[in-house]
Formats: structure tokens, sequence, C-alpha cells
């Protein structure tokens, strides 16, 4: 059977509507595909984790270490400000180096990226003060305490110890001691621990700096080559400009022990 003129007539009419129709559709989608679309931003990478920090009943915990049972540091009567924690570096000084600032009993381990590890701090009494610069060239875990003999002159009481005290929580020194020296002498400086946790952020000791018992451990363990001390009486550019004091600590040990790790 033949198909009529007609009917092809509509055929090719049906064709190119479908065809236009489709074209439409095509450039509706095309028109869509187009159309500019926002991206969220990819969220920044957190900062590197560092298993020494969390809550600060983990970090003052009680704890054993190298044989010795340090005991727990009450958190709820610490001044939070003085709990080891990382911040923007006030410093600016390159990473690795140590400064203390006496006006606010903090000492800042200089990080990279722009931060700091913020310890609090008790600092020497009025009289024993020091600032200058220094490098950390020698440590020691739980050094023996011998008091030398001025001290012993003023407190005759610790003539017991005038052959050194043994090691343990209750030592002046701490768990740990940075020895600080200029020039390559001894300045009889010292960053040691204390059993005295409530003297963080006071002026009470012999012209060195004291920590809590476990940051001095976190620091000791951050400082594994001679590390350049800045002792300033604040952070500002003034302070910065200090001269160095004319005089060394008053002396709170005998001597950097002969089994002490010299660091290079």
């Amino acid at each position: 059977m033949s198909e009529s003129p007609q009917f092809f007539e509509c055929l090719n009419r049906r064709s190119f509507l479908g065809a236009s129709a489709l074209g439409a559709a095509s450039v509706a989608l095309s028109a869509c595909t187009t159309t500019d679309v926002v991206t969220p931003p990819v969220p920044a990478a957190p900062p590197p984790s560092d298993s020494a920090f969390g809550a600060a009943t983990n970090m003052y915990a009680a704890r054993v270490d190298e044989g010795y049972q340090l005991p727990a540091i009450p958190v709820a009567k610490l001044d939070p400000k003085f709990v080891r924690q990382i911040v923007p570096d006030p410093t600016g000084e390159k990473p690795g180096t140590i400064v203390v600032d006496t006006s606010e009993h903090f000492l800042y381990l200089v990080r990279d990226g722009g931060t700091a590890i913020r310890y609090g701090v008790s600092l020497g009494k009025a009289g024993f003060g020091w600032t200058g610069s220094a490098v950390v060239q020698a440590r020691k875990k739980w050094p023996v305490w011998t008091p030398p003999p001025e001290m012993i002159q003023r407190r005759p009481e610790l003539a017991k110890y005038k052959d050194g005290m043994p090691p343990g929580p209750q030592s002046p020194l701490g768990a740990r001691a940075l020895y600080l020296f200029r020039d390559g002498k001894d300045t009889m400086y010292r960053l040691h621990g204390t059993p005295e946790w409530d003297s963080i952020g006071k002026n009470a000791s012999s012209g060195c700096v004291r920590f809590m018992n476990q940051d001095i451990i976190d620091l000791y363990s951050r400082v594994n080559g001679v590390a350049q001390v800045y002792v300033r009486p604040n952070l500002s550019a003034a302070g910065k400009m200090t001269a160095v004091s004319n005089r060394t600590a008053e002396p709170i040990d005998a001597g950097v022990p002969r089994d002490a790790e010299i660091l290079k």
C-alpha cells in the first residue's frame, strides 16, 4: 500500500517539531550547566595536634617519672592563665628560642607557624632579679641539689645538705634542671622544677625560673640542643632593648653536676 503525499508532509512536520523541541531542551540544559556554581570553601586543615596538651587535669595529673612519684597539681586552684598552653607568638623570635617575660611571669618556647608554648613560672625575689641573654648549655633529669656556701651561711639549717640533697619530688630543683651559660660560663641561673606549685605567678625564688614539675618535664623534652634564652622585663620594644643586668642570679646550687648532659 502506497503512502499519500499528505502522509509524508505530516511525518516531516512531526519530525521537524520533534527535532525543534529536542533542540530547545538541549539549549535549556546547556544553559543550566553553564550557570556558575558556588563551591563551598574547603575547611582549613586543623593545626598539628600535640599529645602534651589537653585537659588541664590530665596535663597535671599524678604520674611516675623516672621512678619518682609526682603528685597531681590541684588545677582548680591555679589561675588558668598559668596553665601550659599554645598561644600566638608575642616575641617575634625564631623557633626554638626561649623568652621569659618577668612582668607577666610567663616563659615562651617559640614554635614554627607563629605560635609559642606558654608556661606559667615563678621568678626571683626582689634583689635577686636578672635580665639579659644566655644559652641552655646543660640539662639534668632529677638533679641532686647542693646548696652553695653562700646559701648555707644565710641558712645554717641547710648545712646537712652540703654534700647534696638526694633527688625527689621535694627537691628545690624538682624533676628537671636546664643550666644557663653566658660566654661559656655558668650564670648560676636555672630553669627548674619546684614542688611549690602555688609559687607560680609570684616572685619567690633566689633568682631562677621555677616551673610546676609537669611543665619543666615538658619543656625539657623539647630542648634537645643549645637554645637561646632571653630574660626580659616585658615584651615591649623597650623591654627587648633592656641592657643585660650587671649581676648574675643568686646561686641556688653549687654548680652544674658532673653527670649533667652537655648540649651541643
